[in-house]
Parts: C-alpha cells; structure tokens; sequence
C-alpha cells in the first residue's frame, strides 16, 4: 500500500514538473518570439536613426518635407478619428439598443474593410472620384479634386479605419444590455441625458481603446493612401509615404529617423492599450 501511494506521489511530481517546464517553455518562446519580430525591429529604426548623431536626426525630422508628412498625417487623423467615433459610439448603438432589419447587413459593411486589401480600398476611390472614375467628369466640372489631394487620403483614412471604434463598443454594450437605459428613461431623462450619464461612463474605456487603436491605424496607413496620394513630395505624402520615398533614395539615416515617430506612437499605443485594457479588467472584477 505505501509502494503504491509512493509511485503515485512520484507521477504527481513528474506531472507537475512537466506542467511547470511545459508553462516556461512556452513562456520562453513567445518572449523569444516578440523579441525577434517586435523589439528587435524597434530597436533597429532607432539605431538606425540615431546611426549619424542626434543632429542629423533633428534635421531629418525638421525637413519641410518631413514636416509637410508630419503636418499632413495629423490633419488625416485629426478628421478620420472623430468621424469614425461619431460613427463608431452610433453605429454600436443602433445594433445592441435596437431590432431592425438589415441588423446583419449592416455589421457585415462594418467589417468590409477588414476584408478588403488597402491597395483595393484605395482603387475603389479612384474608380469613383479619379478623372476617369464615376464621378470624375462632375467634379472636374465644378473644379473640386479629391484624387491625389488631402480629401482623397482622408476618405481613403477615414474607410480603413472606420471598423475599430464600433466593433470595440458592440460586445460591451451587448453585455451591459438596456436595462439602465430603460430605467433612466423611466425617471425622464432624454436621450442626450441617457448617453451622457448612463450610456457613456459605461463604455468610456471600450470607446478610448478604440479610438487608440483607430489613430494608430490612421497614421500608420500605408496602402490604400499610397494609392490616392498620388505621392507629390511636400504635399500629399504622409509620414509613411515620405518613409519610403527616402528609402528608395537610398536616404537610409533620413529614412529610419522619420520612421521612429511611428515606431513611438506604436509604442505609445502598446502602453495606452495596456493601461486601458487594465482599468477595463479591474472594472469588470468589482
């Protein structure tokens, strides 16, 4: 009887001990993995970066060129970013609060810039508003130009960035479901005192996290502004454009040094995205 309690003890032990090198293997590898695909890079574009002197930086960064792409890449999210919270907070509303048809439809389109190439994205705007494109002829017309202009890389922003914030604030409103909402109004509260004081403090950090990710998103873009930017230097490049524009001139030290203010703002965002992700599970916990 003591052999066997023995000789089960022991399984128990080598269990646990496989089950402990199984956790730090594993742990092992995945920090083995962000290390060689995230910080490494990182850490690349800022040697890079640095790779002349903190003066060459500073003059790369203040270019006007690289100022033109700066300016222009905050204009883009200044517009894109709001736009898609309006829509994002109203869009999420309508599919948890309310039963109508073509529910379905609608957070299938939420999602089709998720499923279309950015580089297709981009070609849908010039088909529509290029010279030769639908609505082409009746814009040349009346002398308005979206195509390789500012409106052309904000429409193209604004598509590809327009799923983050809805599809942040849908699960959390589905999960907070319509009883508050239903009771605010039963004490008289309008609809802008419901969102305000009921609606809003409840999805205030699922509405942040998206807007996080969706600026990210729309200063980073690459592909579908590549497409209607029409990459005039000092006009309608935007940080990423003018990346690769220097790039492609062999401006390598330029290249990178522009390229580190995307590579603060992904880390900026990684952080802001914990710290968001963090005040959301403590919330849920009490």
């Amino acid at each position: 009887m003591v052999e066997i309690k023995t000789e089960i003890t022991s399984v128990k032990n080598k269990l646990m001990n496989f089950a402990s090198l199984r956790k730090w293997g594993l742990i092992v590898i995945a920090l083995l993995f962000l290390g060689v695909f995230l910080v490494l890079p990182l850490l690349a574009v800022f040697i890079e970066g640095f790779k002349k002197g903190v003066e060459v930086y500073y003059l790369s960064l203040v270019e006007k060129d690289a100022l033109s792409a700066i300016k222009l890449t905050l204009i883009t999210a200044a517009v894109a970013v709001p736009l898609n919270t309006i829509f994002g907070v109203m869009a999420a509303w309508a599919i948890t609060k309310f039963d109508f048809k073509g529910k379905n439809i609608l957070i299938t389109l939420i999602d089709l810039p998720f499923a279309i190439s950015p580089v297709i994205s981009g070609l849908i705007f010039v088909l529509l508003f290029g010279a030769h494109g639908l609505l082409g002829p009746i814009l040349a017309a009346n002398d308005i130009k979206i195509i390789f202009a500012i409106p052309g890389i904000i429409l193209a922003t604004t598509f590809i960035t327009f799923p983050f914030v809805a599809r942040e604030l849908i699960p959390i409103m589905q999960e907070q479901g319509t009883e508050e909402e239903q009771a605010a109004m039963t004490l008289g509260a309008n609809g802008w005192q419901m969102f305000f004081r009921v609606t809003l403090p409840n999805i205030k950090w699922g509405l942040l996290y998206g807007v996080i990710l969706c600026n990210a998103r729309a200063m980073g873009e690459f592909g579908a502004v590549s497409v209607v930017s029409g990459h005039i230097r000092g006009l309608t490049n935007t940080i990423p454009l003018h990346v690769e524009i220097l790039y492609n001139e062999y401006n390598f030290t330029a290249s990178f040094a522009v390229a580190s203010i995307l590579a603060m703002l992904a880390l900026v965002t990684l952080i802001l995205k914990s710290v968001v992700e963090w005040k959301t599970d403590k919330l849920r916990a009490s």
